[in-house]
């Protein structure tokens, strides 16, 4: 069985490839330095709409400071 490497797309043996899904040690360092360097990011989970209302509107009136 063959896949094709996520960095490069070059077509690999799956099967005995120490480095898989990349074909090469060189292609996997690659995408670890991506990492590293957050040219990858996790999507940030979605926050529902009353976390975002209340950040608009400031701390509620009880977190305050009475003057």
């Amino acid at each position: 069985m063959t896949a094709k490497c996520p960095m490069c797309g070059k077509t690999a043996k799956w099967e005995g490839n120490v480095f898989r899904p990349f074909c090469s040690e060189r292609c996997k360092l690659l995408d670890l330095e991506g990492w590293f360097s957050e040219r990858y990011r996790i999507p940030k989970a979605e926050e529902d709409e009353s976390d975002e209302t209340a950040r608009e509107n400031g701390p509620p009136a009880s977190d305050q400071e009475k003057t």
